[in-house]
Parts: structure tokens; C-alpha cells; sequence
């Protein structure tokens, strides 16, 4: 089989070898096909689009080193689990004493550009289709530049930089080469994402429109809420608003705690949210040891305990607000199953938002990654809001927000003091959704924060260095293989 090129600093130990002569394996339960006759149907189209999906449900795209890198990393959470057990770079990533060859950084960074690629073979695969009904042919290329907008977020996010891979690079070719290994800026990645998100704008449907198990496809809405957020890490305030305004048909669910339930996945409030199904033994099912590896640990619990809420996070709820029940689970309770937690687990909190009540310690979980929820919306909203220096226009979004969670109205009317509320509201409604990291660094808070958290590890909290740790490093494979075409991020 002529095999489809990519830089092996994207592919490096992520694709099945000994392909057929027909397919290139992108992973043990999804192909892509070399053919275009192989998949010149409705449903051949629609498989290419799933393999962009599949990619999340990945151990090394959306499990542990993602827990460690977005979570275990911040004030919300420790590194949990035995004091002894490392989680192989947990430990360091808990200190913020990691580096560019700490595992965690390269498997985000692999299998995003393995999820590029599968998202750029589709996209390059569509224009041969003749067979496939054209509405479905715009959406399917609508959710792939959804989802590859997505994966660069991430990456932008975390790594500042990065190289731009917007097309299958022919073997052989310079350019091609080039481009896989040569960091572009922040500027350039934003404006890239941007327009992949304005272009899936177009061709995507509203949610109201999906149905059974399409319901976890990239929709309209999810695309101006990505672009909103898009907006926000860039300070473009009136862009922000002007977006959030356009994500309609979604609403707060009354029950905070349903949506981390199986019953409450793609409510009103789910804008967008990986879907795991579960299962015993059957990779593509679900993302790979999410569950267990986050569940009770030691006698009488089920799981590896690693990425458990710290006390800061604990303490900074409210009295009554229902989101501190929802999101930890205590040592000695009884969750909403009946499982009891024994007083004898190793850790006193876990992530309750990870927890399946089906799939508890299977490798496989139903449990859903909730990356765009409705409440997202409209805390970016009232942040941007309030930027501008409409405070009074952002007071009633908080409460909102705070009303949902049994809460009274912020106390807080000066354009500062509401800018800190918003920033504790975003905290106590997203925690566990991988948003914290990226929250504290964006907004100037990461410092004084970290130092704050105090625990019995870090006596006298955690050392964040101020024009170091704002970003991750560079994997050192990547740097060696890029022969300077990508430098190393200050620090490293």
C-alpha cells in the first residue's frame, strides 16, 4: 500500500503497522480508506468523520496524561492515588517540576496531530466523493473542521505556537516537510482555527436537528460557542458576546448534578460532549481507563485514586451550593447509586464528575467528557461584558449561574470585585472539565494561586515561574526532529 506521509514526531507509535492494500489503519477500530470507491457513500463519508471522534476516546488523547496536564497541575486537584505511585509523571506535574521530556506533554501533543490528520484525510477525501448525498457531504466537512479547530485549540492553548498541518503532505515534498515541522505563532494558529470554526458555521445544522446517536455530532451551536471561546483567550471581547448571542435552543438544566449522569448526557445545557459508551472489554467504546483510573482507591474502594480535589477547592464552595455534592466524592458517603465509598479508601475526596455508576472499574467508561456546556456561555458572556465595562449588564448572567447552583444573588457591583466573581464562578461550575489550567494562566491568576495551595505535599504551595510555566513544553522529540524549524518555549 502507497502509505499516506505525516512527520513522524505526529505518527510516532500511534498507527498500525502492516496495513492491507486497501486501508490505512488510523487506529485498532477505525479506518480510513486509500480508495475513494471504498468509501463513496453515504455511510463510507460518515465512517471517515467517526475516525475523527474515535481519536478522543483515546487513553493518551483524553485520559491520563490529560487529567495531569489540564488538572492534577492546578489548585483543583492533587495527584491523589498512594504516595508511592507516580502515575509515571504525575507526581512531577502535581510539583510543576516537569520538562520537555515528561510523557504527558507528547502524548497530548501526538495524538491531537494524530486527530489533525484523521480530520485532514476525510477533508481531503471528500472531493472524490460522488456518490454521497451533498447535504451530508457539507456537514460531515462542517463537524471534520469543527473538530480539527477543536484539536488546535488545544494545542494553542497549551503549547502556545505550533505547527500548521491543514492538508494531507505528499511524500516527498519539501514544503510539505517543512510545514509538519515548522512552528507557526499564536496569531497565525488562532486566525487558522478561526476560520475552520467560521466555515463549520456554515455547513453545520442546528442541535434540534440530530437525533439518536447523532446527537454527540459537532453542531451550529457548538461551533459559535468554540468560536466564543476562541474569542475569549484572545481578549476580542465584542466577538465574544456576538457569538454567545448566536448559540440559541440551550438552556441551564434545573439539576446540576443530572449532567454528570447518564440520564443527563446532551441535555439542553450540552452544547458539546465527547460520548462514551462503555463497555467490558471493547476499545472505541469509551475513553480509555477515565473512570478507574480517577475512582476510590485502597480497601474498599474500586480504582487507582489519581486527580483527587484538593481542599482549597473543597473549602472555596459556599454553604448550600449544590455543586460541591455533584462534583466531589467524600470519603464515607453514599453516592446516588447506593455504591458506598468506605471510610477506608486511601484519599477523602475523588472526582465525582468521572464516576460510572455501569462501568465503575472497567477499562472502558460511559462516563462523557463535557467540553461546551449552555453555563459556559454565559459566564464568557458576562466576562466580556463586564471587560467592556458594562458590569451591570454581566451582574444577572452570574446569578444565573449562582441560582441554578441554590445561591442568592453576587454581592458584588464594582467592575473588579465582579471580575473575581466570575472568574470563582467559573471555577466551582467547570471543575473537573479541563478548563482550570488554561483559566488560571489566561487570566493572571496562576501565580497567586498555586501559591495558595497549600496541602500536606506543598507545605507552602507550589511554585509557578511567571514567563515559564504560562505554557507547556515543546515534547524534546519534537524539537530534535524539527532541526530548528521549532524552538523550545522560554524556560525549558
Amino acid at each position: 500500500m502507497k502509505r499516506l506521509y505525516i512527520s513522524l514526531f505526529i505518527l510516532s507509535g500511534l498507527f498500525v503497522s502492516g496495513c492491507s492494500d486497501e486501508f490505512l489503519e488510523v487506529d485498532q477500530t477505525k479506518n480510513i480508506p486509500a480508495d475513494p470507491a471504498l468509501v463513496d457513500s453515504d455511510a463510507g463519508a460518515t465512517s471517515m468523520v467517526d475516525a475523527v471522534y474515535n481519536i478522543f476516546l483515546s487513553w493518551d488523547m483524553s485520559s491520563f496524561a490529560w487529567n495531569g496536564v489540564t488538572s492534577i497541575m492546578t489548585d483543583d486537584a492533587d495527584k491523589g492515588s498512594d504516595p508511592g505511585d507516580t502515575g509515571t509523571d504525575k507526581d512531577v506535574l502535581d510539583a510543576l517540576t516537569f520538562n520537555a521530556s515528561t510523557p504527558s506533554f507528547s502524548s497530548i501533543w501526538n495524538y491531537n496531530y494524530a486527530g489533525i490528520n484523521r480530520a485532514n484525510q476525510a477533508l481531503a477525501m471528500f472531493p472524490k466523493l460522488t456518490q454521497v448525498t451533498p447535504a451530508l457531504k457539507t456537514r460531515l466537512e462542517g463537524e471534520a473542521k469543527f473538530l480539527r479547530a477543536f484539536m488546535y485549540f488545544t494545542l494553542v492553548k497549551g503549547y502556545g505556537g505550533v505547527p500548521i498541518v491543514d492538508h494531507l503532505p505528499v511524500p516527498g515534498n519539501e514544503d510539505d516537510r517543512i510545514m509538519q515541522l515548522t512552528r507557526k505563532t499564536p496569531a497565525e494558529v488562532y486566525a487558522f482555527i478561526e476560520k475552520d470554526l467560521n466555515d463549520a458555521i456554515q455547513a453545520l445544522p442546528p442541535k434540534s436537528t440530530y437525533g439518536g446517536t447523532d446527537v454527540a455530532r459537532a453542531s451550529q451551536g457548538a461551533a459559535y460557542a468554540l468560536l466564543a471561546k476562541v474569542n475569549l483567550y484572545q481578549k476580542k471581547w465584542q466577538n465574544v458576546i456576538d457569538n454567545c448571542d448566536k448559540v440559541t435552543g440551550y438552556s441551564l438544566v434545573s439539576d446540576y448534578s443530572l449532567q454528570y449522569k447518564k440520564e443527563g448526557e446532551f441535555g439542553s445545557e450540552s452544547i458539546f460532549e465527547i460520548n462514551g459508551i462503555g463497555g467490558t472489554s471493547s476499545p472505541g467504546f469509551g475513553i480509555g481507563n477515565y473512570s478507574v483510573s480517577q475512582a476510590p482507591r485502597g480497601a474498599g474502594g474500586w480504582g487507582w485514586g489519581f486527580n483527587t480535589p484538593s481542599q482549597g477547592l473543597a473549602d472555596a464552595y459556599e454553604t448550600g451550593d449544590v455543586r460541591r455534592a455533584a462534583t466531589i466524592i467524600f470519603r464515607g458517603s453514599v453516592l446516588y447509586d447506593g455504591t458506598v465509598v468506605a471510610s477506608t479508601v486511601s484519599n477523602e475526596m475523588y472526582n465525582y464528575k468521572a464516576y460510572s455508576s455501569a462501568f465503575s472499574n472497567q477499562e472502558f467508561t460511559d462516563t462523557n467528557l463535557r467540553y461546551l456546556r449552555y453555563a459556559e456561555v454565559i459566564l464568557m458572556k458576562a466576562e466580556a461584558l463586564n471587560e467592556l465595562g458594562q458590569t451591570g449588564a454581566a451582574i444577572p448572567l452570574i446569578n444565573q449561574i449562582r441560582h441554578r447552583a441554590g445561591l442568592g444573588d453576587t454581592p458584588f457591583t464594582s467592575q473588579t470585585d465582579v471580575r473575581k466573581a466570575i472568574y470563582k464562578e467559573r471555577r466551582l461550575e467547570m471543575a473537573f472539565e479541563h478548563d482550570r489550567w488554561f483559566d488560571l494562566v489566561r487570566t493572571g491568576q496562576a501565580e497567586a494561586a498555586l501559591k495558595a495551595d497549600v496541602s500536606p505535599t506543598f507545605p507552602n504551595g507550589k511554585t509557578f515561574i511567571v514567563g515559564k510555566h504560562e505554557l507547556y513544553p515543546i515534547p524534546s522529540t519534537v524539537i530534535q526532529e524539527s532541526g530548528g524549524l521549532t524552538t523550545q518555549n522560554p524556560g525549558y
